[in-house]
């Protein structure tokens, strides 16, 4: 999935917290992201990887932690 896909995606799904974070990817201002792999971003396996390989590619560093670090 294209990030256009992606973002036109999101905007019809109405997900304005996971498009405010490719904007702030795109300007700089996200540079790390903690999260739990097991659970993601957003529901759906496809979406999720999408997400998350948009953000890598804007340069944000993906931090995983376990269940119990949270």
């Amino acid at each position: 999935m294209t990030k256009e896909q992606l973002i036109r995606e999101l905007q019809e799904k109405g997900m304005t917290e996971m498009l405010e974070l490719i904007e702030d990817a795109e300007t700089g201002h996200l540079q790390e992201l903690e999260l739990v792999e097991s659970i993601g971003l957003v529901y759906g396996r496809e979406l999720n990887e999408a997400l998350l390989n948009v953000l890598k590619e804007l340069g944000v560093t993906l931090i995983y932690v376990t269940e119990e670090d949270e």
